[in-house]
């Protein structure tokens, strides 16, 4: 699943160690443009601190993630999580016959 959305926050990464080895876990919280999911999400990057980095407040973004939830001593968990994000690209939209205008028109 994808959505497009609008990085309000980036928390501080968590890490820790498993059975697995070392994990890192960071949080970014996305306004969504659409609204389909809700209005704010809160997606869970796991050791992709690089990716993370290079995320901006305010910027747009185009965010693939999944939802995984799991059973912890008789409770539920429900992650949403990414696993690839893009700038979304300000590109103006090529009109119906595939060929944009000039921006400039010079008299005749």
């Amino acid at each position: 699943m994808d959505f497009e959305g609008k990085v309000l926050e980036i928390l501080p990464p968590v890490s820790g160690q498993s059975a697995r080895g070392t994990w890192e876990r960071q949080t970014v919280v996305f306004e969504q443009a659409n609204k389909q999911y809700g209005k704010e999400l809160a997606v869970t990057f796991m050791n992709k601190a690089q990716e993370v980095s290079n995320l901006r407040v305010g910027e747009n973004y185009i965010v693939s993630f999944d939802i995984e939830s799991r059973n912890y001593q008789g409770k539920w968990y429900t992650d949403v999580r990414a696993w690839r994000i893009v700038p979304k690209e300000q590109t103006p939209p090529t009109p119906a016959g595939g060929v944009n205008p000039p921006a400039y028109a010079a008299p005749m």
